[in-house]
């Protein structure tokens, strides 16, 4: 009986050890891949989006490669009109950042001074964080044209992906048949009814929480910018877009949003009124984004816990940045589709899941 149970006890350590050291190679291959999965996970997420439309276009008039076109080119204007209007609203701040950086300088210093007379730190501390302070192109530092190599760099880096995320979107699209019927057939005739169904089943539910959270942004956007401007925060419209936007990261993105405007409206202007306006105008739009458009717009499409959305958004930050903090709610809600809909990994799908149990007891 005893060897019986320290035989369990090894096989348990054996294969919680080789789970954990699986676990690390995959996201340390995963983040060594990035380049590669970012603009290939991107491409499939919103393929999903575009597959209703596909198929209506194909119903009516138009082939299948046509429409796969169409659809392509209308996500690529949507993301061509939301970087225009983004870098229309960055000039104005690089425009007007001397005088900004001046109308911030007495609060800032009012800031360090209360961190120097309440906290351990101290001013030395703060040096190195000042250093790479400076936008790109902007810094008079023998610093600068290193900085402008590195900018020039990454952004050539981005609009690679940004290509490439549209050529893997029209393929997608246009052979999504194929893929399907690959994956169908990678599995007995007897499953492949299972299979099909758990398919289609994360497609809807990737589409309708994707739907629902660009029809929240867009509400998000129009009351922090109504709120923002009658408050008198400058610039007031890039800082509502990207709050709006930061709202695909649940819980950080309104923390960040905050952020932003306290630090383009109430430190550059250093009224009290234009601060109680941010105050009111993310208290409001937090109210009607968690009891209003979360419940009835996007609802429970996803049904993931709360605990394990924060732990996926984390781990998405850590593997792929930003990308993969928008990407991991997707990712783990089709996740959860799969361990739900198959026997041996329901327990999976159950830890996953929100249970309204959980609240009774």
């Amino acid at each position: 009986m005893e060897k019986t149970i320290n035989s369990k006890g090894k096989q348990i350590l054996l294969y919680g050890t080789l789970t954990i050291l699986g676990l690390y190679f995959l996201f340390q291959g995963l983040a060594e891949a990035s380049g590669f999965f970012i603009p290939l996970t991107t491409a499939v997420v919103l393929s999903l989006l575009m597959i209703p439309l596909c198929r209506k276009m194909e119903n009516s008039f138009m082939n299948r490669m046509a429409s796969s076109l169409v659809n392509t080119f209308i996500i690529f204007l949507a993301s061509v009109g939301f970087f225009a209007i983004i870098s229309m609203q960055v000039k104005t701040v690089v425009d007007d950042w001397p005088k900004i950086r001046e109308t911030m300088a007495p609060k800032i210093a009012q800031v360090k001074a209360f961190l120097f007379e309440h906290t351990p730190l101290e001013e030395q501390d703060l040096e190195s964080s000042e250093d790479g302070g400076s936008l790109p192109f902007m810094s008079s530092d023998s610093n600068a044209g290193q900085k402008a190599a590195s900018f020039l760099n990454s952004a050539i880096s981005f609009f690679g992906d940004y290509l490439i995320t549209f050529i893997y979107i029209f393929f997608l699209l246009n052979y999504r048949h194929r893929f399907k019927n690959f994956l169908l057939l990678l599995f007995p005739d007897s499953r492949r009814h299972e299979v099909k169904k758990v398919i289609e089943k994360s497609a809807e539910v990737t589409r309708r929480y994707l739907v629902g959270k660009l029809i929240l942004i867009g509400f998000l956007a129009v009351l922090y910018a109504v709120g923002l401007g009658i408050s008198g925060v400058n610039n007031f419209i890039l800082i509502s877009i990207l709050a709006a936007v930061l709202s695909l990261l649940p819980y950080i993105g309104n923390i960040v949003g905050f952020g932003l405007a306290m630090i383009f409206g109430y430190l550059v202007s250093g009224e009290t009124g234009v601060l109680v306006g941010i105050i009111i105008t993310f208290g409001v739009a937090q109210f009607v984004e968690s009891y209003i458009l979360e419940p009835y717009i996007v609802g429970d499409q996803v049904d993931l816990h709360p605990f394990f959305v924060i732990l996926a958004v984390i781990i998405g930050g850590m593997v792929w940045g930003i990308a993969g903090m928008v990407l991991s709610i997707p990712i783990l809600a089709i996740i959860n589709v799969v361990f739900s809909n198959i026997s041996p990994l329901k327990p999976f799908g159950f830890l996953l899941s929100k249970d309204d149990d959980d609240e009774k007891e």
